[in-house]
């Protein structure tokens, strides 16, 4: 196998980020863990990982845009340990994680959803998986360049929910990067505006 893989990567030198992603295990993931409160968001947002991080970083970009089956078992391993001791420890009642759907055109470009690749690998018996209550109700330019303000309302009223929502459910709204939580407020104001009264944002990394 290691012949096997020296072989392929003399025929197809891996990217840096692979690289560095073929390092990681979940020990030393689970050591980069820093929960950090992100407060631009209302209810305030909760990050497992800072994305100053090299390794975070590499992570992250080999799910999102190269679909590497690695980071995302690495990821979802931690989503899934994150959710498991928060369900011991505090008293929900029903749960559901709800990754956030990308858009239309990004979808159709990257045939999956990283948040939602990430989610599924994470799931466990008190936490329910809904990757169709969200719904993008348009598309919308990438965030990466814009200010604050900008993303704001690039964003604003970019998503909806595909039916009325429980009030008694704890809602899970993940993502896997937040940077200044435009995108996961409006999914946020659109589980509300659908009834949901109790959701917990949370982001991989920030």
């Amino acid at each position: 196998m290691l012949f096997l893989t020296r072989l392929s990567d003399i025929l197809f030198p891996p990217r840096s980020d692979e690289e560095i992603v073929r390092t990681i295990n979940k020990d030393t993931l689970s050591a980069m863990v820093s929960l950090n409160t992100v407060r631009q968001c209302h209810p305030n947002a909760t990050a497992l990982l800072s994305f100053s991080h090299a390794q975070v970083r590499a992570l992250i970009h080999e799910a999102k845009y190269h679909e590497n089956m690695r980071a995302f078992e690495l990821l979802g391993y931690l989503l899934y340990d994150y959710l498991t001791d928060i369900m011991s420890e505090e008293g929900f009642g029903k749960v559901v994680l709800v990754p956030l759907p990308l858009s239309a055109a990004r979808f159709k470009a990257r045939g999956y959803n990283q948040s939602e690749e990430i989610a599924k690998r994470a799931t466990c018996t008190t936490v329910a998986l809904a990757t169709d209550l969200l719904v993008r109700v348009r598309d919308t330019a990438s965030q990466t360049t814009l200010s604050r303000a900008a993303r704001v309302e690039n964003v604003r009223g970019a998503f909806g929910a595909a039916h009325k929502l429980d009030p008694s459910t704890t809602y899970l709204l993940f993502d896997d990067v937040l940077t200044t939580g435009a995108t996961m407020q409006s999914a946020i104001d659109a589980l509300i505006s659908a009834g949901a009264l109790h959701i917990l944002p949370l982001a991989l990394a920030h």
